[in-house]
């Protein structure tokens, strides 16, 4: 099973964690799978970008952006060139290491802290 490395996130994840999932479900499946809570406003349907991670390494292997979301990403906070929206990385073989921003275009968070 591949594995996740996420990078320390001051609320979402303070001291970082490494997480397996499991091949053919999305990164944010993962995350919330190992009780980890992600933003996703959309219920993983590519329609918002809550879930928006950087993918600092394993980049070069994921599936493809689709169209409908590299639109969505125009619209992320804190987007780079390695940004990707978690609900729509199908894991493969191949660990990834990401970060989660700060922050996103939530106004108001969707989880209860």
């Amino acid at each position: 099973m591949p594995k996740i490395k996420i990078k320390p996130h001051p609320e979402i994840c303070p001291d970082g964690a490494e997480i397996e999932g499991k091949k053919g479900t999305t990164v944010c499946e993962a995350i919330l799978d190992a009780n980890i809570n992600i933003e996703h406003a959309c219920e993983l349907s590519c329609a918002c970008t809550t879930c928006h991670v950087v993918v600092t390494k394993g980049f070069e292997n994921l599936n493809e952006a689709t169209d409908d979301e590299e639109d969505l990403l125009d619209k992320a906070w804190g987007l780079e060139q390695r940004s990707r929206l978690s609900c729509q990385i199908i894991l493969d073989e191949e660990d990834l290491e990401i970060e989660i921003p700060k922050y996103n275009i939530n106004m108001v968070s969707e989880n209860p802290h």
